[in-house]
């Protein structure tokens, strides 16, 4: 079967619809069509079948997908062989990371990459929800994704996943808040307070409709503001409180700011590193996610 056409069916079963894939492989939609109805005469089994005004993968192409991913990571690891020849990772690894572990981690990340001669990292900030994760992936060589430590793994066979950091979630209050002395604060002495969250579908708004399940407390949400920072000042300014992670908050002195962990209640979010099956067997990838482990460990040490 020809590479390309494998590479094309992936793509749309990666992207959902012809549109996408052909923005990926920058051709035309008539163009990927017609590389699916190739690999559908070569194989002599429908692939695809009509789903509303686009197409959907029928049970043949689904485990045909499966198939390409397996020699397609063959392919990769071939390549990856011969890049182990090399005595160092090279060449450029396509970097997602949401906004807050960017803040945390990139910059000593690229630190870190900066020490290896012929090594590059192509970083974008993306404000991602962990079921926009697999879509990413398509398009990026590693993911840095969080999910809310309760929510589902990200469960495919065609993902990798390295966990990062378990980091937890204290509450976020006003340096003059009544309880602001307190080493630990509860839920309930909560219930009347005005809550700034995240965008529904966030990992941290998970953990707070999840703490609202376990304990009968439903917060008041006046807020939705994806930004930490701006979230940060608000709450600074007296204008509600947050659950915001730890290792990013500000509570320097001056800031206005102090957290404190929520008592009796586990509440965090976990951050991983997510790339398609075989990607660490390329070495520079396998180099990146390395150095992010490295940059956590003394985050946390």
């Amino acid at each position: 079967m020809d590479l390309g056409r494998l590479r094309t069916l992936r793509e749309f079963a990666d992207r959902g619809s012809v549109t996408a894939a052909a923005r990926a492989l920058h051709c035309t939609p008539s163009a990927v069509s017609q590389q699916l109805r190739a690999l559908q005469s070569e194989v002599g089994l429908p692939l695809t079948e009509p789903a509303g005004r686009g197409l959907r993968l029928t049970d043949a192409g689904r485990a045909l997908v499966a198939r390409a991913d397996e020699v397609l990571a063959a392919l990769e690891r071939a390549e990856s062989e011969l890049d182990t020849y090399r005595s160092a990772p090279r060449g450029r690894v396509r970097i997602a990371i949401f906004q807050s572990a960017g803040l945390m981690l990139l910059p000593g990340l690229l630190t870190r990459v900066a020490g290896y001669d012929g090594l590059e990292v192509d970083v974008r900030d993306v404000d991602m929800t962990p079921a926009e994760v697999p879509g990413l992936v398509a398009d990026y060589d590693v993911v840095v994704a969080h999910r809310d430590e309760h929510a589902p793994e990200f469960g495919s066979n065609r993902l990798e996943v390295v966990p990062l950091l378990r980091e937890p979630l204290d509450v976020a209050l006003p340096a003059g808040h009544r309880l602001a002395s307190r080493r630990r604060v509860e839920l309930p002495e909560l219930a009347d307070e005005r809550w700034i969250s995240v965008d529904f579908g966030f990992p941290v708004d998970d953990v707070l409709r999840s703490l609202t399940i376990r304990t009968g407390v439903r917060p008041v949400v006046v807020q939705r503001i994806n930004d930490f920072r701006i979230t940060e000042r608000l709450v600074a300014a007296g204008h509600g409180i947050a659950l915001l992670p730890r290792y990013t908050m500000d509570t320097r002195r001056g800031s206005g700011l102090v957290g404190r962990p929520l008592a009796g209640i586990r509440a965090a979010r976990l951050v991983e590193a997510v790339c398609r099956t075989g990607a660490r067997r390329r070495p520079a990838v396998a180099q990146v996610i390395e150095e992010l482990r490295a940059e956590v460990a003394q985050l946390t040490a």
